[in-house]
């Protein structure tokens, strides 16, 4: 991914032409779009669509053709936040065990030190697990551990936080909460998030933009654009043609 020139106007992210193939399968074909500085960006798609290899595009995590420009201010941290994270249930670590593996130096076997214990219960108040911190993550519930990847993602402050399925197999009361974490880190810190969801009705509530995915860009506008009445049957319905092997590649 490449840098821009710091110029108030550019988009905090770039996609332009993206393409992504595994040996002779297309999985994501001239994709452009942009996310706006301090805005949700929503992509939502059928499953196949490449959303999940998307972001793996942006992260370096796969090799794609086209540019992936990105135009950040200061360090240029990105956050990710995994649709899913196995927890091996046979190792005792806590939630402040976890978090203090990436900040501080000190093996944590020989103890948290007092400056990152510190640091940690400030991030697990911001994502409402306060007090939770002597807790072992194999007893966490679904959404309590989505929050720590969460505080683990926003710390250091990225410029970018991009998200995979965030309210996979949540209920709603997880759901809600995260919303509420995500709105705050976008009204307080003016943090531009990259999203995907399946979740139309998180989509609605979050959205300042949205882009409808099937290994190419289908739509992409404001929610009220995007998210028609036929949007539910037209992710059911959706099929992907071949796409010419002169297109391009990138995939979920």
């Amino acid at each position: 991914m490449a840098e821009a020139p710091e110029t108030p106007d550019l988009p905090v992210l770039d996609l332009r032409n993206v393409g992504v193939r595994r040996g002779r399968e297309v999985l994501l074909a001239g994709v452009s779009f942009a996310v706006r500085r301090g805005s949700i960006h929503v992509v939502v798609g059928p499953n196949g669509a490449g959303k999940s290899t998307l972001l793996a595009a942006i992260l370096g995590q796969t090799s794609f053709t086209g540019s992936i420009v990105a135009a950040f201010r200061g360090a240029g941290r990105i956050g990710y936040l995994p649709q899913s994270f196995a927890v091996d249930r046979t190792l005792p670590v806590t939630v402040t065990d976890f978090l203090a593996l990436a900040r501080q130096r000190r093996p944590v076997c020989f103890g948290v030190e007092r400056s990152a214990r510190q640091r940690i219960e400030t991030l697990l108040s911001r994502v409402g697990l306060s007090g939770l911190g002597e807790r072992p993550l194999s007893v966490l519930s679904g959404g309590e551990l989505r929050r720590v990847l969460l505080a683990n993602a926003i710390d250091p402050s990225p410029e970018l936080l991009l998200l995979d399925e965030p309210a996979s197999g949540l209920d709603e009361v997880a759901i809600g909460r995260m919303e509420q974490i995500l709105l705050a880190l976008q009204r307080e810190a003016g943090l531009s998030i990259l999203m995907v969801s399946h979740d139309l009705a998180q989509v609605r509530r979050l959205a300042d933009r949205v882009t409808l995915l099937n290994r190419r860009v289908e739509r992409d506008g404001p929610p009220a654009e995007v998210m028609t009445a036929d949007l539910p049957e037209v992710l059911l319905a959706a099929r992907w043609a071949a796409v010419p092997e002169a297109a391009g590649a990138a995939g979920e």
